[in-house]
């Protein structure tokens, strides 16, 4: 078997990054070998009589929302398989990336993210050919679980009641 040598142009980025997209400056994005496509958190989501695509970048709430309508006839659309295995049809389109400093097109589905923490998912198609991820490197902060907190702190208090309350029930409902 012949392996072919790929040369990454600026070889090797964090399991999160600060990128630029379509113009917006340090936007926080997860890094995901496990995800094949990119996403991006996107609002406004519509569709003109012509069938021109209508959205804007990030949520109100978001501290990277212009509110600037972006208007593309270019676009795909795509079932994602989310990881919780929810399949769900979202629109594709290109969009300018500044990733390392390598600036490049890539393909991202419009999804809402405003659950996630990172409002920009990078995938393996995105990665491909161009960047290395060691996952010991991070560019931005993953805030902690507020939930396993919780859960951890109840865990502590008393693990027989603990056990009771959430892993007995999941053995039923297997």
């Amino acid at each position: 078997m012949v392996q072919h040598q790929k040369s990454y142009k600026n070889s090797v980025i964090g399991s999160t990054e600060l990128i630029q997209v379509a113009g917006i400056k340090k936007v926080p994005a997860k890094v995901d070998t496990g995800a094949d496509t990119s996403a991006i958190w996107a609002s406004n989501i519509d569709m003109e009589k012509d069938g021109t695509l209508v959205f804007c970048l990030f949520g109100p709430k978001s501290p990277f929302y212009t509110g600037e309508v972006l208007k593309t006839s270019d676009y795909l659309v795509r079932n994602v398989r989310s990881s919780h295995g929810d399949v769900q049809i979202r629109y594709r389109v290109k969009l300018p990336v500044v990733i390392n400093g390598e600036a490049f097109s890539t393909t991202f589905t419009l999804a809402n993210r405003t659950r996630n923490h990172f409002p920009v998912l990078i995938g393996r198609h995105t990665l491909e050919g161009k960047f290395l991820v060691d996952v010991s490197r991070s560019c931005v902060e993953r805030p902690a679980a507020k939930k396993s907190v919780r859960l951890n702190q109840e865990l502590r208090e008393d693990p027989y009641e603990f056990h009771q309350k959430y892993l007995k029930n999941q053995e039923k409902k297997a």
